[in-house]
């Protein structure tokens, strides 16, 4: 069995900033509002949520091998 981390620092592509957050396991986080610019980020082609575009670790599903969780629309 895989061990999930469940922290993942996201960084913002229009001003750099940067907070860690924790990931759901439930669930996919499609949407995030930087709290610094306040954009809202959406994930990059091919991603399945923010965490896996702009975070420092992928979503509990792709660190399993599932392939990735279905977004949220």
């Amino acid at each position: 069995m895989v061990d999930v981390v469940l922290e993942s620092t996201i960084k913002c592509p229009n001003c750099g900033h940067q907070k860690t957050e924790t990931m759901p396991t439930d669930s996919c986080q499609y949407f995030y509002e930087c709290e610094s610019c306040h954009a809202l980020l959406k994930p990059k082609h091919g991603d399945c949520c923010v965490f896996c575009s702009y975070g420092t670790v992928p979503c509990p599903p792709i660190q399993q091998g599932s392939g990735g969780c279905a977004p949220d629309p």
